[in-house]
């Protein structure tokens, strides 16, 4: 089915052009790639210019491509024209299933069956999202994390309708490009990150909303407990690693009674008025009015450090 070999791979589309859309043109431009980029309106080139100056220059501080040149770059606000050439495509249509339906039923037929179509959904099962497309075999999730151009994670899974072949091509693609792709057993909602990530949103929301805690505190608290920890290791590994010699054996007899203790509330608040009043007010106080390019520049420099590091272990 797919006779293109992953690692020969020379051009990619990307279907959108937003904070993730952006993010993957960014990257697979620092790679290398000649990238054609699809806008759902030509008003939409300007912000991307914005996103991929600013990508850039991290990009840059962690290593470029010989071949990487934002002058790989075309965009278009034809489909059509953005897919003929493609040998791969990575999909960042807004989420809403109506429209990745409507889209991939499209899709089906132009794009040559033999390419893989990969999306970024967030929360959409691709069973659904492929369910209108004629050639849903060669269709998956790829699941990226903001902002796709500096972390590493992917988050893959195929639809009921996907074959074998698909994600481990997929897999073996992102793998090439550098990303650290993780393949699910099975279709869930919010794949895993996500589930993690919105447990301690949850949990942050939770004693927001009960005066326990200030916006600062909650995420003080992350910055400076587990934050670092969790740039190095999971929290399984940590778990292990602070058992001491005992390792997670000693800390599931030590603190696992102190999991049946009512420290969490389990279904998310009610997200009321008062609520929405607070952590706008708290997170604007904690940042001082610094505008959104200030506060993604800061997360940028913090975040290519981490990677130098990573990268200079692993050499």
């Amino acid at each position: 089915m797919l006779d293109q070999n992953p690692r020969k791979v020379t051009r990619v589309t990307c279907i959108g052009a937003g904070p993730i859309g952006g993010g993957w043109t960014a990257y697979f431009l620092a790679r290398g790639y000649r990238v054609t980029t699809y806008l759902h309106d030509r008003s939409e080139h300007a912000a991307l210019g914005r996103l991929l100056d600013t990508a850039w220059e991290s990009l840059t501080r962690i290593g470029l491509e010989p071949s990487a040149s934002l002058e790989n770059l075309r965009w278009t606000t034809s489909l059509e024209d953005a897919v003929e050439s493609a040998e791969f495509i990575q999909e960042n249509a807004p989420e809403s299933l109506d429209t990745k339906q409507a889209l991939y039923a499209t899709l089906g037929e132009i794009v040559d069956p033999r390419v893989v179509i990969s999306s970024s959904t967030s929360g959409l099962s691709m069973t659904d999202i492929q369910a209108r497309c004629a050639t849903p075999e060669r269709t998956v999730v790829g699941h990226p994390f903001n902002p796709p151009y500096l972390l590493p994670l992917v988050e893959m899974v195929g639809g009921r309708r996907t074959h074998p072949d698909t994600v481990r091509w997929a897999e073996a693609f992102y793998r090439h490009i550098g990303k650290s792709p993780l393949v699910m057993k099975r279709e869930i909602p919010g794949f895993i990150a996500t589930r993690l990530q919105e447990a301690i949103w949850r949990e942050a929301l939770h004693m927001i909303a009960s005066g326990e805690a200030t916006v600062e505190q909650i995420d003080q608290a992350v910055v400076n407990g587990p934050g670092p920890r969790w740039a190095l290791m999971g929290p399984c590994e940590i778990f292990h690693v602070g058992g001491g010699e005992g390792g997670m054996a000693y800390c599931l007899k030590q603190f696992g009674p102190a999991l049946e203790l009512p420290w969490t509330r389990l279904e998310a608040p009610e997200l009321t008025d008062s609520l929405r009043d607070t952590l706008i007010e708290g997170c604007r106080d904690m940042c001082q009015g610094a505008d959104f390019p200030t506060l993604s520049q800061k997360m940028n420099e913090g975040l290519v450090k981490i990677a130098r590091i990573r990268n200079s272990d692993a050499d």
